[in-house]
């Protein structure tokens, strides 16, 4: 009886102490001198990882300038959390033409 006691008491602190589940994401890829997909949709509080698989380098810049993950060689990786709804448009610094969007849904 102690011995299971003890074992759920171990158990309590051990769920206790794991960490939180992080927030969904979503994940943007560059390749061939494009965002893909070019368009994304998540919810606010979600993040999305925008992942260089091209041999140039590339950034990821909100069109209104207010995030950046500056340059990105081959094989790097940048996170940005969305916080609000509305549509975020963004670039890559290096190659103008190059535009994607995320729409943040809110939470209900």
């Amino acid at each position: 009886m102690k011995t299971a006691f003890l074992g759920a008491v171990a158990l309590v602190a051990l769920l206790a102490a794991a960490p939180a589940t992080p927030k969904p994401g979503a994940t943007v890829h560059i390749r061939d001198d494009a965002f893909t997909p070019a368009t994304i949709t998540v919810r606010a509080g979600d993040s999305v990882t925008f992942v260089n698989d091209d041999d140039d380098a590339h950034t990821v810049t909100a069109d209104d300038s207010s995030w950046d993950s500056e340059g990105l060689n081959q094989g790097e990786k940048w996170t940005h959390a969305f916080a609000k709804a509305g549509t975020i448009k963004y670039h890559c610094t290096v190659h103008p033409f190059m535009h994607g969007s995320v729409i943040v849904k809110a939470v209900t």
